[in-house]
């Protein structure tokens, strides 16, 4: 999958989440709160329907018994009656009221009926009582019950909802990660299946019509420059064969003669450069198939030797630790010009005395030089014509990208870093690949 190019960057999905929250949560919130007045207000209703329902009750019981039965002087405090003065209320008075009960050693809510009533044309005070404690015990576990299943509902939504996303943006996914791994010599094998959603298969038309327009350009250039680069071949050899036979001219004057030699090596620079841009379009093209593996190690000690003049006209200290075998399946044409290229390279970039270090094992091959070159910047590390300093003598910066293109065509990869004026390459197998 595609990294986040920042750290402020979050992924769709997570993003649509956290919005599907921030809208969730206040509605679930506020439905919860309306819920709960609702549950509040039904009960309280239920209990004055109860206490009415209790006082015509008694008042009935009150009209079957004398009027000096002890019971007109109860006092509890659930239920009280006593004398009062007149006239009788044509409608009960309902509230909450607090009131100190002796179990709990407390105030506790009570819902309170108080009615003037008329009893044989005697007026009495009545008050009923009845505790709150249960309804709002009741109440608590009601928004318990409900704040758990208002969580499971959420959770169970969040979770449908990124299975749901991720399935239905599955295609993007897969688009995102061919166009990632999309390198210009396979963009005219690129393909998208079809998918059941209309914005993704016009995203993905899009990108297969981007591809191809590029691959089609890519391949005029690629034929341009090739055809190019042959055709100057022979001209340049006929320039290089005049250049010589002038030089054996014994006619000619000493700055006449330093002329033409200058001239004879900027040719013969045009035309490594030619076969080196020839070399890296027959790379492209494939040319070079692996008929088995290559073992490193004797192409190494082949160029060890070939070059052991230059190593000791510069003095340098190669030091070399191989631990055991490097094979790659990889044409020995390129194999031999991986190592001569990254060998030379460390031979021509050192100062003399300097040290060369190479350590070989089955899993890497590694070459490291000292230098008084500064490092490669990474944006010009093995491109063409990029040289790692400007006042370089014969270099067309054509080497690396040589290295470069041998690594991608044939499942390698090559490393680059700087450290104490070292530089230092790594080249080993493509774990993607593996």
């Amino acid at each position: 999958m595609a990294q986040d190019t920042g750290s402020n960057n979050m992924k769709l999905l997570t993003k649509n989440t956290i919005w599907f929250l921030l809208i969730m949560l206040p509605l679930l919130a506020a439905g919860g709160i309306y819920l709960y007045h609702q549950f509040d207000k039904e009960l309280e209703k239920e209990m004055d329907e109860e206490l009415v329902n209790d006082k015509i009750q008694w008042e009935v019981y009150f009209e079957s018994i004398p009027d000096n039965s002890p019971v007109f002087g109860i006092t509890t405090p659930e239920f009280s009656i006593h004398p009062a003065n007149g006239p009788a209320n044509a409608q009960p008075v309902l509230q909450s009221i607090m009131q100190y009960q002796e179990i709990e050693h407390k105030e506790v809510p009570y819902r309170q009926l108080e009615q003037v009533i008329s009893i044989r044309d005697k007026f009495y005070l009545l008050t009923i009582r009845k505790s709150l404690i249960e309804k709002d015990d009741l109440i608590k576990n009601i928004a318990l019950v409900m704040a758990l299943a208002f969580i499971g509902l959420l959770l169970f939504t969040i979770l449908v909802n990124r299975l749901i996303s991720r399935s239905i943006w599955r295609p993007f996914y897969l688009s995102l990660d061919k166009m990632e791994k999309l390198q210009l010599e396979q963009m005219h094998h690129l393909s998208f299946p079809d998918t059941s959603v209309t914005e993704f298969n016009r995203l993905n038309e899009v990108l297969q019509n981007a591809t191809s327009r590029i691959y089609h350009d890519f391949v005029i250039m690629k034929e341009l420059t090739e055809d190019a680069a042959h055709e100057m071949q022979t001209p340049l050899a006929i320039a290089q064969n005049k250049l010589e036979l002038l030089l054996q001219d014994e006619d000619l004057q000493p700055a006449q003669l330093k002329s033409i030699a200058q001239t004879h090596e900027a040719l013969q620079r045009l035309s490594h450069l030619n076969h080196g841009m020839l070399f890296m379009a027959k790379i492209g093209n494939q040319q070079f198939v692996a008929s088995g593996e290559i073992s490193i190690r004797t192409v190494l000690e082949k160029h060890l030797r070939l070059f052991d003049e230059l190593i000791r006209d510069k003095k340098l200290l190669v030091s070399t630790d191989i631990s055991s075998d490097l094979l790659l399946s990889l044409h020995p044409i390129l194999a031999d010009t991986l190592i001569s290229n990254l060998l030379g390279n460390a031979i021509k970039y050192n100062y003399p005395k300097g040290q060369i270090t190479i350590q070989l094992n089955e899993q890497l091959f590694s070459i490291c030089n000292t230098s008084e070159y500064p490092p490669i910047p990474a944006s010009q590390l093995f491109q063409r014509f990029k040289k790692n300093a400007s006042n370089l003598e014969n270099s067309n910066g054509l080497g690396l990208a040589i290295v470069k293109k041998i690594a991608d065509t044939n499942n390698l990869k090559i490393y680059y870093k700087h450290k104490e004026q070292e530089h230092h390459f790594i080249l080993r197998r493509d774990r993607h690949h593996h």
